[in-house]
């Protein structure tokens, strides 16, 4: 049985795309308070598929997929930009296609501009009418208005027109900079991506007899399965460890190991890999915000997913990605002895210009991680890290650093490393890592 707060995210759910939400509807269409009502309205905008708007209020946009992640809503844009709309509301909810600056002759100009694109203009009354009837939307800059008739116009055809006070070039960076979040969202692989569903899940209810377990291992092959009770909820727990000598009739709760670690669908698969290392555990049920079953996941399925995006083309780069990517190996000496070279870009600074703690950490964490792969295939999890000091570098300083294998064994590795500047040590930390194998 679905809790209200589940009834009330389904009831939004199925309402169509583009229509309005209040929390007192919702309340009232509910029979709950509105106080129960407003935090479902902000999970369901959580979610993705509900967009609140200053001065225009809570529409039900399109959810995404995982594959059209990088396309925004008008509704989206309003809030990136802090926009105003001053017509066609009724169109937020449509996605754009793509946008076009309005920085050319008119005629040039409508070349360009076609059905659900968004044109970015200044103070052209002209250009906001042409754009609507040619089925785009308008951004107008500047923080110009527009002529009552094309308020009318947007209304009629249901296409939006906003207002900011940005200009153009600093609009155009923040929308680009948006969907570019959003590529970056999308390369990250979650446990929701991968997980074997609730269908196809073999799990056990704390009712359960001992002999159960036995059926299912004769049928799959597996010793691990979550237990749950009368509401789906997880409990605990089985594994072959705590079923070996017990009696067939005994009851499953009895037995069962309570209160295990689980992981949400939103949880990076990155982060599940690294729990599993560290807890040496196989399999992990997948629970949604109640702790009622999802699903469970594997280490094989971690594992195998994290080979195939290794094999997939980058498209956002994080900070991480652009550090990693300067890294560039100078000499090799013995083994358990490299050096690598990096310049300081401005974007690897703080606000004073100088390397950031975040980015001197993912220097010799990355430069530990490649000295390791010369003893054994595989990732690293820093398990510890103890930065001795760190001095301020300048941008655009070339740093010399030199990471030192201590020891290595099966699952782990200990690693120095010094940062240089010019022959002078401005920078030195030491890393305990555990290792995830991939073979």
């Amino acid at each position: 049985m679905a809790t209200k707060h589940e009834q009330i995210l389904q009831y939004i759910d199925r309402l169509p795309v583009g229509e309005k939400i209040s929390v007192r509807q919702i309340a009232k269409a509910m029979s709950v308070s509105e106080g129960t009502a407003y935090r479902a309205i902000k999970e369901a905008e959580n979610k993705g598929y509900v967009s609140t708007i200053e001065r225009v209020g809570t529409i039900r946009i399109e959810r995404k997929k995982k594959e059209n992640i990088e396309k925004l809503t008008f509704a989206e844009v309003v809030n990136i930009v802090d926009g105003q709309v001053l017509g066609g509301k009724a169109g937020l909810h449509k996605t754009l296609n793509k946008f076009v600056i309005g920085a050319m002759k008119l005629e040039a100009m409508m070349r360009y501009t076609g059905p659900n694109n968004l044109l970015i203009v200044g103070n052209r009354d002209q250009a906001h009418e042409l754009a609507l009837k040619a089925g785009a939307a308008v951004l107008v800059t500047g923080g110009f208005d527009t002529e009552d008739t094309v308020k009318k116009l947007a209304d009629k055809l249901e296409m939006p027109i906003i207002s900011t006070s940005y200009d153009t070039f600093t609009v155009a960076t923040m929308i680009n900079r948006a969907i570019y979040d959003q590529l970056i969202k999308k390369e990250i692989i979650l446990v929701e991506d991968i997980l074997t569903t609730l269908e196809d899940t073999f799990f056990l209810r704390t009712t359960d007899k001992v002999s159960k377990w036995h059926d299912f291992n004769k049928e799959t092959t597996h010793s691990r399965y979550p237990v749950v009770d009368q509401n789906m909820k997880i409990q605990g727990i089985v594994t072959a460890k705590d079923i070996m000598g017990q009696n067939f009739d005994l009851s499953i709760d009895k037995i069962m190991t309570k209160n295990p670690m689980s992981v949400s669908g939103k949880t990076s698969v990155a982060s599940t890999a690294h729990m599993m290392v560290w807890e040496g555990i196989e399999v992990l049920p997948v629970a949604d915000d109640s702790n009622r079953l999802e699903g469970i996941i594997s280490r094989q399925d971690v594992l195998k997913a994290l080979q195939m995006n290794q094999r997939q083309p980058q498209v956002g780069e994080t900070i991480d990605d652009i550090v990693t990517n300067q890294l560039i190996l100078r000499r090799e000496k013995e083994k358990g002895e490299e050096v690598y070279t990096i310049e300081v870009s401005p974007q690897m600074t703080n606000h004073l210009g100088t390397i950031s703690y975040g980015v001197f950490t993912t220097i010799v964490t990355e430069a530990a991680n490649r000295i390791l792969r010369s003893y054994k295939k595989g990732d690293l999890v820093v398990e510890n890290m103890t930065i001795y000091f760190m001095k301020p570098v300048q941008m655009e300083s070339i740093l010399e650093v030199f990471p030192k294998v201590l020891e290595v064994g099966r699952k782990f590795g200990k690693v120095d490393v010094e940062v240089f500047k010019e022959g002078i040590l401005v920078g030195k930390a030491m890393m305990m890592c555990q290792l995830i194998d991939r073979n």
